[in-house]
């Protein structure tokens, strides 16, 4: 794999650029990529982690120019800190999606989350950020985080997809935030969309959009499926086992994060009633 440089201003189109946050980890792949829209006056979207070298990075790549909002995707620690920073260095609003009550939610208060997110501005479904020859729309693709936006640029037929959709790997859905059921309609929302391409806040472009999220729904319902025959078929009751089966050479260190997705498969196929839960075991519903 060629590993992108971190801190350099990369062109993706004439309205859109990106800079790699230097925070590559087996969760971020190469890191955080942020991306600027404009030529005169510039959206910054998912500024990422809190980190001066990254911050340094965008103003040189922001190189005096006005910044007209600064949005954000969700609030996970490696794409909404930043905004602070960048937002007392240009004065720039932060809007985008909602922040998460997470005293009222125990364990979704964890350290993947930005507690201190605070935007000026909550985007709704369709609520538009507007600068010089570019439009941003907020799109809600919930599931990931209960929070998650989307962000098309109709003039290119661009979409910015957060960790909804990314170009590397599927997304983890970790409940009690995550929901797969959210997930799962949120990618069939994406793919009546006619978009052109994808820029994730992780991994390259996808420029077959609609093929692309036509495989992750597959791939969802194959894992569904595999969930469904270990317990039905081969007896298999307890989720560290559903995952030893499902993820044969997994890297230990992503091991926790197949738990998660694969509870969240469990939590949606019992809400469908396939499943009943037991404590930390699950069995086939009569």
């Amino acid at each position: 794999m060629d590993v992108p440089p971190t801190g350099e201003r990369i062109a993706l189109d004439p309205l859109v650029a990106r800079v790699l946050a230097p925070n590559s980890s087996p969760y971020t792949y190469t890191g955080t990529q942020t991306h600027l829209v404009g030529t005169r006056d510039l959206a910054v979207i998912d500024p990422g982690p809190d980190d001066p070298a990254h911050l340094d990075a965008l103003l040189r790549a922001i190189d005096g120019r006005p910044v007209t909002a600064i949005l954000v995707t969700h609030t996970h620690r490696d794409h909404s800190p930043l905004a602070r920073a960048l937002k007392d260095a240009t004065g720039a609003p932060v809007v985008g999606c909602a922040p998460l009550a997470l005293n009222d939610l125990g364990p979704r208060a964890d350290v993947a989350f930005d507690p201190d997110y605070a935007p000026d501005r909550v985007l709704a479904d369709g609520d538009r950020v507007e600068g010089e020859g570019w439009t941003l729309v907020a799109v809600a693709t919930p599931g990931h985080t209960s929070n998650h936006l989307a962000f098309a640029l109709p003039e290119i037929g661009a979409l910015f997809s957060g960790d909804h959709v990314m170009g590397w790997s599927t997304t983890v859905v970790s409940p009690p935030d995550g929901d797969m059921a959210a997930y799962m309609a949120s990618l069939m929302k994406l793919q009546q969309r006619d978009d052109r391409i994808y820029y994730p806040g992780h991994g390259e472009a996808i420029e077959n959009p609609r093929r692309f999220v036509r495989g992750l729904i597959g791939h969802r319902k194959q894992r569904e499926g595999q969930i469904l025959r270990l317990i039905g078929r081969d007896g298999v009751h307890d989720v560290r086992t559903m995952v030893e089966r499902m993820y044969s050479g997994i890297d230990p260190r992503l091991f926790v994060a197949a738990e998660h997705s694969v509870r969240a498969h469990l939590i949606d196929l019992r809400d469908r009633g396939l499943l009943i839960e037991e404590g930390e075991t699950w069995r086939m519903a009569a």
